[in-house]
């Protein structure tokens, strides 16, 4: 029998408009959503070694600690963070910060703006590779 627990994305997003309409979009696709309105309280989260959500999605341009601390330490843990897949999504679309983000080990990179079925297209992708 499969499994009918809906995915958990932990969303870190401090615009608060942007996070409203994510988490609406996710929910209404029946996902379960954990929201982080800046670093701090990401790092807070991944510190304490609450559960690990199915797929991370965050902005990179947060207050405190940056997209790319995140996706860091998310990698440098031990307890199942380090395999979570990460997407950031910005309105920061240099190469270089493609390349970064890449780098520290997030597994995709969207900009703002997104077109909303192409972001859960690419979220679908990965809950798929890693049920």
């Amino acid at each position: 029998m499969p499994d009918t627990t809906p995915a958990r994305i932990f969303l870190v997003e401090d615009d608060e408009h942007i996070s409203q309409v994510l988490q609406f979009m996710l929910e209404r696709q029946g996902y379960t959503v954990e929201l982080a309105t800046d670093g701090r309280a990401a790092m807070a989260r991944i510190a304490q070694g609450a559960p690990v959500p199915d797929l991370i999605l965050s902005d990179v341009m947060l207050p405190f600690h940056d997209g790319f601390a995140l996706v860091r330490a998310m990698r440098a843990r031990s307890d199942g963070w380090q395999s979570a897949p990460i997407l950031m999504l910005t309105a920061k679309s240099m190469e270089a910060d493609i390349v970064r983000a890449l780098d520290a080990g997030a597994n995709d990179y969207v900009v703002k703006p997104f077109q909303p079925n192409e972001l859960l297209a690419r979220l679908r992708r990965y809950l798929r590779s890693t049920a």
